[in-house]
């Protein structure tokens, strides 16, 4: 139970500085950790650099810190979702660090099992090479990609037990379990909070080892970025 706690705004405020590295977790707004960012928010700290797939949308997810000017660089590799965080890079309030999706998922992962580089192809001949070291292997063009980490990773399970043992649920597996590993401080908001020992250990995709801190956040509420359906059909209206 030491691991638990019941007030994120008070446990991340005891962590969080301006300037700090924060690595936030999910996918588009699916198993995104909605109440830690919130506490972030909440804490009032600035200039932090944000490592996360994207940054939600407008209103939601880390698009409420793009809207208090709490964020100062982004490490992503999607942002079509949110106005506010193309405006701010536009206008050059915003630094961006552009990845492409599978580079960021490998920096996160590098990073986490102490790898400082390592080389790929995505990207050699474009843009993303520049200004990187480039090595041939087999006679083809290999861009060399630094590991990411950070002062603190948020993170979004389905499951987890006292120790921090956690499991993801679908798409919110995306960028959560790397992420988990690769900060010196780990917060995991958890929608379902059992005993240690309740969890099949071949369950398990995050061990507790990597996670520090745990919040119990029943039945959160899931926003839908875009919602998509089809016309009615004659029958259906008949």
């Amino acid at each position: 139970m030491r691991k638990i706690i019941t007030n994120a705004a008070e446990s991340l405020a005891e962590v969080l500085t301006d300037g700090m590295t924060i690595m936030s977790g999910g996918f588009g707004l699916c198993g995104i950790p909605a109440t830690l960012i919130e506490a972030v928010r909440l804490s009032g700290v600035r200039d932090l650099t944000v490592i996360s797939n994207n940054a939600g949308v407008d209103g939601a997810g880390l698009g409420t810190l793009l809207k208090t000017r709490q964020i100062r660089k982004m490490i992503s590799s999607y942002v079509g979702e949110n106005k506010l965080f193309a405006e701010q890079f536009l206008s050059g309030e915003l630094e961006l660090e552009f990845n492409p999706q599978g580079t960021l998922a490998e920096r996160i992962r590098a990073g986490g099992a102490g790898i400082a580089a390592f080389y790929t192809k995505t990207g050699a001949g474009t843009l993303i090479a520049e200004g990187k070291e480039v090595r041939q292997f087999n006679g083809e063009d290999y861009v060399m990609e630094t590991g990411l980490v950070a002062d603190i990773a948020l993170v979004h399970a389905w499951k987890g037990d006292t120790e921090g043992n956690l499991i993801y649920r679908k798409t919110a597996r995306n960028f959560n379990p790397m992420m988990a590993t690769a900060a010196k401080v780990t917060f995991a908001e958890v929608e379902h909070l059992v005993s240690t020992g309740e969890i099949d250990p071949d369950a398990i995709h995050t061990p507790g080892i990597f996670v520090q801190k745990i919040l119990h956040v029943p039945n959160p509420e899931k926003k839908i970025e875009q919602r998509t359906v089809r016309p009615k059909t004659k029958a259906e209206v008949a």
